[in-house]
């Protein structure tokens, strides 16, 4: 959904540059391109319509700010009705600022029951959301399994409870779901844990067994956060499943996963819509920590190719070593040796970010020259693949070496590349790269670095808006 309405409305604001105002005839023309990239993305038909309504109703009545061509103000009104679309509003209708957050204000423990089809991901995020509230909000968490079902359910919920730095309570296949969640909400009160995570069976299909067996959980344990965890991956089937979900159960949030994933992003918009819940979490990675509380704001901004920057920012400053940072940039300003070791130590504060992939996506489009909706997956693969053989190459190398790359005679290329298993052409492409930039790094000495950047003046980034 993200690529292909950027790439619509940036079309759109290019064709409508030299008209003065919003009329009815450019609206339409609009609201076609966003009707088009929404359906294509597997948007819910009604979804869909009520969407392109409510957005026809703002755009006519609306006044061009005079900094603003039409198309840049018609892209403001999309933006806001795809925020509010998809985050919490308040009795006015208006979009509430930030993330939605969980509701914990209650007598402990606050149970927190996760809903949804199998294969969705609920064991992962069951124990992703135990860390987020750990780590963000500082509670004492319990996990517990209420699948007597599925083979290995409750294991893999206490393998990944561990990873959470969670506590698990033990169940087994022989136990009832309710009496499961019972003995554990006991257990949480006696041991002041302060939320309690139940993960309830899922199914490969919507039945009335699972519905009836959702509800006697529900009633047994009065959770305070009811969260239907949905796969991002899929689409319109989404629709039916959240109907089902929603008419069974007083939903108060939702989960998409695997939103890193090759999906189109039409179930965020289907599934908000369809169960009145907000969506409250996102999952972006398959790694314990890869879960982001869900900001409609900031995600309507990346979904129009505007990037987010503040995501950006926190992901910098969660994965980047200050020290390491400092050192590198004081060892630059003295003049000492940028060497390969200063190299790889780059490369992995790059990986700690979510890789180039990671930081592309929240780049808006026009600090790259408009170009970042037009990167596939392809050009991004490609490119992280040739880091991590970079990484690969550089670690081949003995600790002197990287220290002292003029060492890297014919021979100890030979071993080094057999070591990588690479080629020797790639160790010299790497030795070139490193030359170029250990250059860059020499003129940044002393007041190098601004003499650089006024001569840069308004450069692009390289491979970008050529």
């Amino acid at each position: 959904m993200a690529s292909a309405l950027s790439e619509r409305l940036s079309r759109l604001v290019k064709t409508m540059r030299g008209q003065a105002r919003i009329t009815e005839s450019n609206v339409q023309d609009m609201l076609r391109e966003v009707r088009m990239a929404l359906l294509e993305a597997d948007v819910a038909l009604p979804v869909v319509r009520d969407f392109v309504a409510r957005v026809k109703d703002k755009a006519l009545g609306a006044e061009v700010v005079g900094s603003l061509t039409p198309g840049q103000a018609l892209v403001g009104i999309v933006q806001k009705e795809l925020a509010a679309t998809m985050g919490e509003v308040d009795a006015n209708g208006q979009l509430k600022p930030g993330a939605s957050d969980l509701n914990l204000a209650t007598q402990p423990p606050a149970v927190i029951l996760m809903a949804g089809l199998q294969g969705a991901g609920k064991t992962t995020t069951t124990a992703k959301l135990a860390k987020h509230l750990i780590e963000k909000r500082k509670k004492k968490v319990l996990t517990v399994s209420a699948d007597v079902y599925r083979p290995a359910a409750i294991e893999q919920l206490k393998t990944v409870s561990g990873q959470a730095g969670a506590e698990w309570f033990p169940s087994t296949a022989n136990d009832k779901p309710v009496d499961i969640a019972l003995a554990a909400l006991d257990h949480a009160r006696r041991h002041y844990h302060d939320v309690l995570i139940v993960d309830t069976a899922g199914r490969l299909a919507i039945d009335e067994a699972l519905m009836a067996e959702i509800r006697a959980l529900h009633a047994a344990v009065k959770p305070i956060e009811t969260l239907f965890v949905v796969d991002a991956m899929q689409g319109q089937d989404a629709i039916n499943t959240a109907k089902a979900f929603g008419e069974a159960l007083p939903l108060t949030g939702i989960v998409l996963t695997k939103l890193d994933g090759d999906s189109r992003g039409g179930a965020a918009l289907s599934v908000r819509s369809v169960t009145g819940a907000p969506i409250k979490f996102a999952g972006v990675s398959e790694k314990i920590d890869g879960l982001e509380a869900f900001d409609a704001e900031r995600h309507a901004g990346r979904v129009l190719g505007m990037g987010d920057i503040v995501a950006l920012v926190e992901e910098v400053t969660k994965g980047v070593d200050l020290a390491a940072a400092q050192k590198l940039a004081d060892k630059v300003k003295s003049g000492d040796g940028f060497d390969l070791e200063d190299f790889l130590a780059q490369l992995s504060q790059m990986k700690k970010m979510g890789g180039l992939g990671g930081l592309i996506d929240k780049l808006p489009s026009q600090l790259t020259g408009g170009k970042t909706a037009q990167l596939g997956q392809n050009d991004v693969d490609r490119a992280e693949r040739d880091m991590r053989r970079m990484e690969g190459i550089i670690r081949s190398m003995t600790p002197l070496e990287r220290r002292k790359p003029e060492l890297l005679k014919a021979s100890r290329k030979r071993r080094i590349a057999a070591g990588a298993g690479v080629q020797v052409q790639d160790v010299n492409r790497l030795l070139n790269q490193f030359e170029q930039m250990q250059g860059m790094m020499k003129k940044m000495k002393g007041g190098g670095l601004a003499k650089m950047m006024r001569r840069m003046g308004g450069m692009k980034p390289p491979g970008f808006g050529r």
